[in-house]
């Protein structure tokens, strides 16, 4: 079963992602993810954990220069940095299969602007 993007959990439709701008002097954690996508697509990513994340999330631009497929959704949110700042307006989603360390997953990462990290993995 694929896990959609349907709703945002949230006060008045803002999606909040971490800034690692901001987070100079603590620790992060990265994993090496193998990702599979909708058109076949085999990518190694790596991928911040970060439990701040309502979403999991996959840069605009590996997107576009990966040419990963992407899908519409029916409603769009803005998307806010953690130190307040907006991102932009989230409005796509590429439905991915997400494999580290033997576990397996299929989801929708919301697109957005990631500024250099592929991927952070969130609550979903």
């Amino acid at each position: 079963m694929v896990q959609e993007i349907s709703h945002v959990n949230s006060q008045n439709n803002k999606y909040i992602i971490p800034n690692h701008r901001t987070s100079e002097g603590k620790k992060e954690l990265n994993v090496q993810a193998n990702v599979k996508t909708k058109n076949g697509k085999k990518l190694k990513v790596k991928a911040l954990v970060d439990s701040r994340c309502t979403h999991t999330g996959i840069d605009e631009q590996l997107v576009k220069d990966k040419r990963i497929q992407t899908k519409p959704i029916n409603f769009s949110f803005e998307v806010f940095n953690a130190d307040g700042t907006k991102n932009g307006k989230m409005t796509k989603v590429a439905p991915l299969e997400i494999k580290i360390n033997g576990y397996k997953k299929t989801l929708e990462a919301a697109v957005m602007n990631l500024d250099g990290t592929d991927m952070f993995l969130g609550h979903d």
